[in-house]
């Protein structure tokens, strides 16, 4: 379908962009691309035999057969302005990616506000357990394919699918999962209404014959079974569910065990190989999905076992100065709560959070949530926020969340550069600490650092 078409991509640094990419370049197309940077997702998509041209570069724009480009290149950009001009077609990536879904026999969709990343990556490792050989699209790096994305069979697809702007109603999803709906995205949404809304609108996309699998302990997913013809299937920890954990342990190293139940008979033990409570959720989400395509549960629980997450969720980076390094995504109150909960199951003396808060609209939005949940660190650096696709129109500032954490903690400092804050770390930190780089933006860089020191 896509063999010798000219496709041009622009921002195929992003996560799902260089996924697109790889997948196309499977599928026999001629692959360009653009970013702003170089990073370690360019130069895998380099080592691939991809040309990329870093900056605004129009002239690169003269006969492909189609542009594709992410929801933060805005219509004046200069090479989508250069495609309009010539009357080459141009696809939204998640309104492209839509139509990629459709090649597949199974395409399953893992979505939820939380925890999108490693319910993917738990899936597709459990398929893999299965020698079904799926073809993945994942946003995060997955160890197991040592990217964010692998070309399978035309079997299965098992892919993250984001309600950012609406994306995931582009999709043609044969199944789903919804791990949570919360407040975010608000520049968009405006409302958690809004974003139920969206959540209903895609939940009813499942044909009559797929499954939605929702969790039955979170509120706000409550109203999805009501707007779906899918076979519903719930997963839960406190309330009654199809498939709920029960005797849950948790061991010195944070992992969690638990027996599952399905519709209140014991079904299978697992030894999860995670940290955190959240990720049971993730792991009855997954087990729950892939047993309607796996029979053998032995199978599905080798998978689960098997799995040890995805990069930057409670990532352990390494040492410095015999204090542990980590690194975790989480942008969110509610996710920052995770991650403290997993640094509270790790042993260490006191704990350092490194936050950048992502997308200024985000910060003015969470203020105070982001302030009570870091104050419960015992020592808080901030960064410079990460803008992403924004420009500061919020009158939000570092400083504000500063004050609002030194009413619950006088530990917290704002520093405005990287280096500022790893020669800070070099001084302060001692042996035995923990110390952990927060947010969706490049914060992890001074882990990194750090570890090579």
């Amino acid at each position: 379908m896509y063999e010798n078409k000219k496709i041009h991509l622009i921002g195929i640094g992003g996560v799902s962009m260089s996924g697109i990419a790889e997948m196309l370049l499977a599928m026999g197309a001629i692959v360009t691309g653009s970013d702003v940077a170089e990073s370690k997702i360019t130069k895998h998509l380099e080592d691939l035999g991809i040309k990329i041209y870093y900056g605004h570069h129009p002239e690169v724009i003269t006969n492909q057969d189609f542009v594709i480009y992410t929801a933060a290149i805005k219509e004046d950009d200069l090479e989508r302005k250069k495609a309009q001009e010539l009357n080459i077609p141009s696809f939204e990536r998640a309104e492209f990616l839509g139509k990629l879904t459709l090649l597949y026999q199974n395409t399953l969709c893992i979505s939820g506000t939380h925890g999108k990343s490693t319910t993917t990556g738990m899936v597709s490792t459990i398929f893999r357990q299965a020698n079904l050989n799926p073809t993945i699209q994942i946003g995060a790096i997955l160890p197991l394919i040592n990217s964010t994305s692998y070309i399978g069979s035309k079997d299965y697809l098992i892919m993250e699918a984001c309600e950012y702007v609406d994306s995931f109603l582009h999709f043609h999803p044969t199944s789903a999962i919804v791990t949570n709906i919360d407040d975010d995205h608000l520049d968009y949404f405006k409302t958690l209404d809004n974003i139920q809304k969206s959540f209903q609108k895609y939940v009813s996309l499942i044909p009559p014959e797929g499954y939605l699998v929702m969790n039955n302990d979170d509120i706000n997913s409550s109203i999805l079974k009501n707007s779906t013809k899918a076979h519903v299937i719930t997963f839960g920890i406190n309330n009654e569910a199809n498939f709920q954990a029960k005797n849950i342990t948790v061991n010195e190293l944070g992992h969690y065990s638990f027996d599952i139940y399905e519709n209140n008979q014991f079904l299978i033990h697992l030894d999860l190989n995670l940290n955190g409570q959240h990720n049971i959720y993730n792991a009855l989400a997954s087990y729950a999905l892939a047993s309607r395509y796996i029979k053998d549960k032995n199978i599905i629980k080798e998978g689960l076992e098997n799995y040890r997450g995805v990069e930057r969720r409670f990532e352990y980076i390494g040492s410095f100065k015999k204090a542990s390094l980590y690194d975790d995504y989480a942008h969110h109150p509610t996710e920052i709560k995770t991650t403290l909960e997993s640094v509270k199951k790790v042993k260490h003396h006191k704990s350092w959070a490194i936050f950048q808060s992502h997308t200024f609209s985000r910060t003015k939005e969470h203020l105070d949530e982001f302030a009570e949940v870091l104050s419960k660190f015992d020592n808080i650096i901030i960064a410079p926020i990460y803008p992403a696709r924004e420009i500061n129109t919020f009158n939000i500032s570092e400083d504000m969340l500063v004050a609002k954490i030194k009413i619950n903690n006088p530990q917290v400092i704002y520093l405005d550069s990287f280096s500022k804050i790893e020669d800070y770390l070099k001084e302060h930190v001692q042996e035995n600490d923990l110390v952990i780089t927060i947010g969706a933006g490049p914060i992890n860089q001074v882990v990194y650092h750090l570890k090579e020191e």
